[in-house]
């Protein structure tokens, strides 16, 4: 007979995982250095953050796949709350000087922020996807294994096309059917459809001022991790083989979802 009691009450620890969790902050600094532990736990805490933002954006396709546009309001609103949470922690890092984190840089060698699998997963489900992230990481990788399966799936614009087709908007076809490992761009077809949704539409032109909210507080999260770069490195050249706060740089001003900005000075 097992020792285990199967009808045991569920603990707040053992629900969580709390002993693996704990275990998880393992520094390599001698000593080790003092604010080391704060790196880890940040960015160990900005990868659970990126789950949990897979896990919604996944949600909004299936409830645009349902024509739920009330929900889909809900958990956007949800994301851009984790995106201000995420803005939120850079604050704490930048509590570190550069002399402190230089006190550690050292013992990360190739590990990066670059090498981060769901922040490109994150990329790729709002349709900015690019096959060279996916060579970054080797075969048989579950990051890699996760990018690719990403790479063929439909983006959240995707998913709000097909929607606005159900709600008959006239969608061209070839929107519908495009090719989805290729990057959104923008389209004056689809911007006169999303003018017809702001003037007659007020429920679908909501489920637009989210997504222009969500590519807002996307690209805010990307400028403010930009200058805590600067802040703490300058123009040094990033660990994981990046060209650092230049590389970084190179990304901001690339809309998410270009038709609802090329529409804005036309309402």
């Amino acid at each position: 007979m097992s020792d285990a009691m199967p009808n045991a009450a569920v603990t707040y620890e053992g629900y969580l995982k709390l002993d693996q969790l704990l275990s998880l902050q393992q520094p390599r600094s001698d000593g080790p250095e003092h604010d080391e532990m704060l790196f880890i736990v940040i960015h160990q805490v900005y990868e659970l953050w990126f789950k949990e933002l897979l896990h919604e954006l996944d949600h909004v396709q299936r409830l645009l796949r349902g024509d739920e546009p009330h929900r889909v309001q809900h958990t956007l609103k949800r994301i851009l709350t984790i995106l201000k949470v995420l803005v939120a922690q850079i604050d704490i890092l930048e509590t570190m000087t550069p002399l402190e984190f230089l006190s550690f840089r050292t013992r990360l060698e190739a590990a990066s922020g670059f090498q981060s699998d769901q922040f490109r997963q994150i990329e790729f489900s709002l349709g900015a996807k690019h096959e060279a992230a996916i060579g970054r990481f080797p075969q048989g990788n579950r990051g890699r294994a996760a990018l690719e399966r990403r790479h063929l799936e439909p983006t959240i614009w995707d998913a709000f096309l097909h929607y606005l087709a159900r709600e008959r908007y006239p969608v061209p076809a070839s929107h519908l059917a495009r090719d989805v490992t290729a990057r959104t761009v923008a389209s004056p077809e689809i911007q006169e459809i999303l003018l017809d949704v702001y003037r007659k539409d007020p429920k679908t032109a909501e489920i637009c001022e989210r997504l222009v909210d969500l590519d807002e507080g996307f690209e805010e999260w990307r400028y403010r991790h930009i200058r805590m770069v600067e802040r703490t490195i300058g123009a040094k050249a990033g660990t994981g083989g990046s060209s650092g706060a230049a590389y970084l740089r190179a990304t901001l001003g690339r809309n998410m979802f270009p038709d609802l900005w090329e529409i804005r000075a036309r309402l």
